[in-house]
């Protein structure tokens, strides 16, 4: 299966709970070989002069030892860590939400509620001493006592191309932790920064919870995507340079509403991307959701702009 998760049923909310597992990779605590092109810009007096030695060699190591040699063969190594992200269902309610002004009006909001948690297994390069100098030669696995979660989650529609970021309505909380029937403290985007979520393998270990919410999203919407970033540090870079290309790691969960625009609270959301025998309407909805096949969910990078 290439896309694996499971659903679990947990004690602070009834219904099921989708938990989509960390995924760090060993490639992804390195860059390179990148050549430093900026730093030897900046500085052509290290260039090596062959001509003001002996042979044109240099005196005690090869020539590949020298600075601007080493500069153009760059490893950059990194620790990355992946948080486990898991949700309840993508659903929708009305709640009074403030405008400017002091006035207060009732909208459809969109919202997710979701847990993260800290496994460890964070993947550390590793350094072997061999004749006086460090060599790489593996990752190993490291845990911290806890990580931070700093989230962003935009709603993708696929039809019109719109993205919505989300919008932090404290009045909708108490509303949707009373609808969810959550017990445990339920942060904003924002809040849940704040709070540090604890290392811990224990498979009942209570994480963090938190909530992201959406207001005018487009009634009409059918295929639809969520874009969860902050739950790992890993990147994709190319180059060195200042205005090089910058990607970041984010968890792409993709969903379909079998429904129109009305009486939308109660549509159900379904998770995944619909199924069609048709070929051409299966070439259809991939292209809808930019995928190659079909899968609920995939960890993908994102271009930072």
């Amino acid at each position: 299966m290439k896309d694996p998760y499971t659903e679990q049923h947990t004690k602070f909310a009834p219904g099921v709970v989708t938990v989509i597992p960390p995924a760090p990779h060993p490639e992804e605590t390195i860059d390179g070989p990148l050549a430093m092109n900026e730093f030897l810009q900046a500085y052509p007096e290290l260039a090596w002069d062959p001509a003001k030695f002996k042979d044109g060699t240099p005196n005690f190591d090869p020539r590949t030892r020298t600075l601007v040699e080493m500069a153009k063969q760059v490893v950059l190594r990194r620790e990355i860590y992946c948080l486990e992200f898991s949700f309840k269902p993508l659903r929708q309610i009305y709640a009074d939400v403030p405008m400017p002004g002091g006035r207060v009006q009732r909208k459809l909001i969109w919202y997710m509620v979701y847990r993260v948690r800290y496994r460890g297994g964070d993947l550390r390069p590793a350094a072997d001493q061999v004749a006086g100098s460090s060599l790489y030669t593996r990752v190993e696995s490291v845990a911290y006592q806890s990580r931070r979660f700093f989230p962003l989650i935009t709603l993708s529609d696929h039809v019109s191309g719109t993205e919505y970021v989300d919008r932090i309505i404290p009045s909708a909380t108490s509303v949707i932790a009373a609808r969810e029937q959550i017990t445990a403290p339920l942060y904003n985007t924002v809040e849940i920064t704040r709070h540090p979520v604890p290392h811990s393998t224990d498979v009942d270990a209570p994480g963090v919870w938190g909530v992201v919410t959406w207001t005018d999203v487009n009634p009409h919407i059918d295929f639809l995507s969520l874009s969860v970033s902050g739950l790992t540090n890993a990147f994709q870079v190319d180059g060195e340079a200042s205005d090089a290309p910058y990607r970041r790691k984010m968890l792409k969960l993709n969903f379909y509403r079998p429904g129109d625009a009305m009486e939308q609270i109660r549509d159900n959301i379904r998770f995944g991307m619909p199924a069609h025998r048709d070929a051409k309407e299966e070439s259809y909805i991939l292209n809808k959701y930019d995928m190659q096949e079909a899968l609920k969910y995939e960890w993908t990078y994102r271009l930072v702009n």
